[in-house]
């Protein structure tokens, strides 16, 4: 079975950002870091996604807002 992909939407200076990066990186899952604040485009595909703060992590199909540990260890099975 494929891994599910993972994408995080984060801003700087956000500290639940930093907190979900350091939390999949310590559990070696890849990820795609998308920084609202670098790109237009990715404030436009965090609002599709019916998000409108960071983190927002979309993992497969599933959409988390906020850091949830908890959440993100039952879908990535860690």
């Amino acid at each position: 079975m494929p891994e599910k992909e993972v994408t995080v939407y984060t801003q700087p200076g956000c500290a639940p950002c930093h907190a979900v990066v350091e939390f999949l990186n310590q559990n070696n899952v890849p990820f795609e870091q998308k920084d609202i604040r670098s790109n237009p485009q990715y404030i436009q595909e965090l609002q599709q996604l019916g998000a409108s703060a960071t983190p927002t992590t979309v993992i497969g199909d599933e959409v988390i807002i906020g850091f949830d540990k908890m959440e993100i260890q039952k879908k990535l099975n860690l």
